[in-house]
Formats: structure tokens, sequence, C-alpha cells
């Protein structure tokens, strides 16, 4: 089992669709260069605990939340209270660098 630091997984990250495998999402950090698309799922770890989320909801338009974050078991981002997927939602990790974070689906 790999494990992760906080700090590592801190940051605002873009889901690179075009990257995904059967078994992982994966994330790029804002900023990077990806491909034009509609509507890219994002998300913003901060160090206080808090996280915001932005996706594409109903009619195209952007849909935000934010709420608590928590690393679980050093190789689980766990997002709390206010995650609009669900309380709590687990995001298992299963790479985590200053380009690209991966979630297992």
């Amino acid at each position: 089992m790999a494990t992760f630091e906080r700090e590592a997984l801190q940051g605002k990250w873009v889901h690179a669709h075009e990257e995904d495998t059967d078994e992982q999402m994966v994330f790029r950090p804002a900023g990077y260069d990806l491909p034009p698309a509609r509507g890219r799922r994002a998300f913003e770890l901060k160090a206080d605990g808090t996280f915001r989320e932005a996706g594409l909801g109903a009619a195209d338009v952007p849909d935000e939340a934010g709420g608590t974050w928590e690393l679980r078991d050093e190789d689980t981002i766990v997002l709390g209270e206010g995650a609009p997927a669900g309380v709590p939602r687990v995001m298992p990790v299963v790479a985590a660098g200053p380009e690209r974070l991966a979630i297992r689906k």
C-alpha cells in the first residue's frame, strides 16, 4: 500500500478524462496544458481542511460545492460535509505528484 503526504494532495486538480483508464481517474493541476473539453470536473483541496468542487451541472451551467476533506489511512481522500455526490465520498489515491493525481474508480 502506497502512502501519500497531505501536502502532495493539496491544490486545484482538473479531470484529464482523456488519460483515464478502466481502473483510474486522472487529474492534472490547474494550469496544466489540457486539450479543450466541455465541462471538465475540478476540485481544490485546501490546507485548512476545506475543499471546493466544480463540474458541469444541469443545462450546461457550472455546479459548485464545498465542504471539508481529510486524508484517511494515508492513501484515501475523504470528502465530507458539503460533498455534492454524497457524504462521505471516498477517493482512493493510486498516485500523487506535482503533475498528476490518480484516483481508483
